[in-house]
């Protein structure tokens, strides 16, 4: 049962689901699609800073979460490697990782970022440093953990132990990275963190046999410094 909107919202957010159904048409029935995007749009309704946006970040939720099946059912196959980052807020150093694996794969690994207690925004210092990886930060949502993701994960990385408990499917690997936490922080210290995380993505992209592209000589991180 989907949270009591206003009507003009939960309007968006049906015609939402029109557009998904006509993404997956022939892949899931629309009892589906309407059932997850009623799930996404609790899951995000309590930390969505502004509610003009929740049908999109809804949309996205639920867009992600029915790949996430199609990947899981072996119906999808555009990446080699499909990585999870599970950080507290969903909106701080997950984020990061998330840009970075993008961007030094060059497309070649599918990503996904989450947080266990989601605050509903991307921090600003955090926005302003994966913008100056000559990354959109305006492509990244703080979003919830699924069922769907974690399910199709090859590679579930938890953003330190604060993130609590995370089920981690039997056949993911799983890797714990103790990294400081930037939300809130200065500027300088979220690159330092941008740095440390950026030396674990090109190391896990090496374990994955991922070749890294889109990277300079001197590390992306240290441009901004």
């Amino acid at each position: 049962m989907r949270v009591s909107l206003d009507p003009v919202i939960a309007n968006r957010i049906d015609g939402a689901v029109d557009d998904l159904c006509s993404a997956f048409s022939g892949e899931f029935e629309r009892r589906q699609i309407a059932e997850l995007m009623d799930d996404s749009v609790n899951q995000l309704a309590d930390s969505a800073v502004v509610l003009d946006f929740l049908p999109s970040l809804a949309y996205r939720l639920t867009r992600e979460r029915l790949n996430a099946i199609r990947r899981s059912t072996g119906d999808l196959a555009t990446a080699s490697w499909d990585v999870v980052f599970v950080s507290l807020s969903g909106g701080g150093r997950g984020q990061i990782a998330a840009a970075l694996t993008t961007l030094l794969s060059g497309g070649q690994v599918a990503v996904h970022c989450a947080g266990t207690a989601i605050r509903g925004e991307i921090d600003p210092g955090v926005q302003a440093v994966i913008g100056e990886l000559g990354v959109d930060p305006n492509d990244a949502f703080a979003h919830p953990v699924t069922d769907e993701v974690l399910g199709a994960a090859d590679v579930i990385v938890t953003m330190a132990h604060s993130v609590g408990v995370v089920d981690i499917p039997a056949h993911a690997r799983h890797q714990d990275w103790r990294v400081g936490d930037p939300v809130g922080a200065p500027l300088q210290e979220i690159r330092r963190v941008r740095s440390d995380i950026e030396r674990r993505v090109a190391a896990l992209l090496d374990e994955l046999g991922v070749t890294i592209v889109g990277r300079e000589t001197d590390t992306l991180s240290t441009k901004s410094s």
